[in-house]
């Protein structure tokens, strides 16, 4: 009992108003217009009343007129240019400009009672006003402001009139006593109405975050993810199940049906698979586009089922393109590979310059030329492995911590010649190397000593198949149409075969059966790891048609965009 006792009168101990916390709240501005707008329409009919109560020839009903149009004035001003405010928890000024006048208005009427008509029953009006829409220490103090006023007015009438005035001071008691319970009831329901719309609101943010939420993830999921009805139309499909769903530039905006397109059938009997065993699904389909083209696909289906009514259960698809799923298994053999191939090499190379090492000892007492010639072929064979050692351990070097571009820019002209004039001194390749650089001073994101390992490895590669003639070489560094630099290692060689041009950047692919086939992977590993493209072509240069391999630079200030390239080279 205390219990129930503390939660009715809880808002006169913790709450000054069930609106108090928030006075911007809509349902106490629509409350506190019903209020206003009530008071006008009372006002209305006092005025209509006693004009026909002074046209039927009561005539000295004028000062109760005159009160019903003052009032009248006042509500309207009230309603036209008040703006909605709780009030505090005791009588400020705009609520004396309501209740007050309502309660005084009343009192006047009552006590005038010109045509012996009772207006007790309208003081309802100031009491539910104060009660609803303010604290409950001033719904209980409009009440018992009524109800000595009706005491007051009762007792002012025992005086005037003889006779028995019991009925009229228990009318007065009863009706405060009313008044009293109907604050205190219509209080208390004002603060469940606030505080159910509170719960209501806050409710609804959350549902609003937390729908936001969802849908940042799932337009985010690498995976496709569909969701489907009972009937196979699609509700909601994001990004990735919209790209691995169509073909082209065709975009499938949900909701659809899975009737649109036939390819889409499989799909539709997963679904129809899922609700009818009422299970998850796992299984590899292909879609059968009209163009021939063809996508095959890895789809989970999980169901969410409703609890109220079987018909709007939804079945969740995830899809997964298969080609993607065998490329990522295929990075990570290649990854372990390429872990195992570094660690291999390291134990190699002591035991390679050891065998290196002995068989120069030796070579230094033979002087038969059949057992020179057999260590002439024991020391090539050490350096091609030593070679492919030091391949192998390039890709490690490669893959180490990428340095930040505050420590790793370049200005591409001042660096370009220098690592160009330097290999052709080395490979005694100085007349038939030209460097053209005409970059604008662009300054790109690369580390210095990995471009100088990406350049080696292009014209070591150009050299190989480049001619004896003058030129036939040709390093050359420019500036796209989108301020992107870009730096190209040219040679006068024969075309590659289309089957070569589609494995150039594979690792362990070469055509010649004495090179390692690492030197262009550790190019694209390079060019990979600092947001750069590499890619080959066939291009003239002076009249002349070679090989040409570019590197388009990923600039310092902005990221790489293959927007600018042409369609027609191959680009990795």
């Amino acid at each position: 009992m205390p219990h129930q006792v503390h939660t009715w009168l809880e808002s006169s101990e913790k709450y000054p108003g069930a609106w108090k916390a928030r006075p911007d709240s809509g349902s106490f501005s629509r409350l506190w217009l019903v209020f206003m707008t009530a008071r006008i329409a009372i006002a209305s009919v006092l005025v209509l009343l006693q004009a026909f109560i002074y046209v039927f020839g009561n005539t000295s009903n004028l000062g109760s007129i005159a009160v019903c149009a003052a009032y009248l004035l006042a509500t309207l001003a009230v309603r036209l240019w008040a703006r909605p405010r709780p009030p505090s928890r005791t009588f400020d000024m705009q609520w004396v400009l309501t209740i007050g006048v309502d309660v005084v208005t009343f009192s006047v009427l009552n006590f005038l009672q010109s045509s012996g008509m009772s207006y007790t029953p309208l003081f309802a009006l100031p009491v539910l006003l104060s009660s609803v829409l303010g604290p409950i220490l001033l719904a209980f103090g409009t009440a018992a402001s009524v109800t000595l006023l009706l005491l007051g007015d009762a007792w002012w009438s025992s005086l005037q009139a003889a006779g028995d005035t019991n009925a009229r001071f228990l009318q007065a008691g009863l009706s405060g006593t009313g008044f009293f319970l109907v604050a205190l009831l219509a209080n208390q329901l004002a603060l469940r109405l606030a505080r159910e719309e509170q719960l209501t609101k806050a409710s609804q943010s959350a549902a609003r975050i937390q729908t936001q939420v969802n849908e940042l993830v799932i337009e985010a999921v690498a995976e496709g993810v569909l969701v489907v009805d009972g009937h196979g139309k699609v509700r909601s499909a994001n990004p990735a199940s919209r790209r691995l769903l169509t073909t082209q530039n065709a975009v499938a905006h949900a909701p659809f049906l899975f009737t649109m397109e036939a390819a889409w059938q499989p799909l539709a009997d997963l679904a129809n698979r899922t609700f009818a065993t009422q299970s998850p699904q796992k299984v590899d389909i292909r879609l059968e586009h009209p163009m021939g083209n063809a996508r095959r696909l890895r789809v989970r289906t999980r169901l969410a089922a409703s609890q109220s009514d079987a018909q709007e259960n939804l079945c969740v698809m995830f899809l997964e393109d298969l080609r993607e799923m065998e490329a990522r298994v295929r990075t990570e053999k290649m990854v372990a590979m390429g872990r195992m191939s570094a660690a291999v090499a390291h134990e190699i190379r002591n035991p390679l310059a050891a065998i290196a090492q002995a068989n120069a000892l030796l070579e230094e007492d033979l002087h038969e030329a059949s057992q020179r010639q057999l260590t002439t072929m024991i020391s090539q064979n050490a350096q091609r492995l030593a070679r492919i050692v030091d391949d192998v351990l390039d890709i490690s070097r490669a893959q180490a911590a990428l340095p930040a571009q505050e420590t790793s820019t370049l200005v591409l002209d001042d660096t370009v010649p220098g690592m160009a004039t330097d290999w052709a001194r080395q490979n005694t390749a100085m007349q038939r190397t030209r460097v053209l650089a005409d970059a604008a001073d662009a300054v790109v994101w690369f580390e210095p000593e990995h471009l100088r390992r990406l350049m080696i490895n292009l014209l070591d590669n150009a050299l190989r198949y480049a001619s004896t003639s003058a030129h036939a070489i040709e390093v050359s560094t420019r500036m796209m149409t989108l301020g992107q630099a870009r730096l190209a290692v040219w040679s006068d060689g024969q075309p590659l075969e289309k089957t070569v041009q589609t494995h150039l950047f594979e690792p362990f692919f070469s055509s010649e059966s004495r090179s390692s086939g690492l030197g262009l992977y550790i190019c694209r590993e390079l060019c990979e790891r600092y947001d750069a493209l590499i890619g080959y072509q066939r291009a003239l240069r002076a009249g002349h048609e070679g090989n040409e391999f570019f590197v388009v630079f990923s600039a310092a200030s902005q990221p790489l965009s293959a927007s600018a390239l042409p369609f027609d080279i191959l680009i990795v």
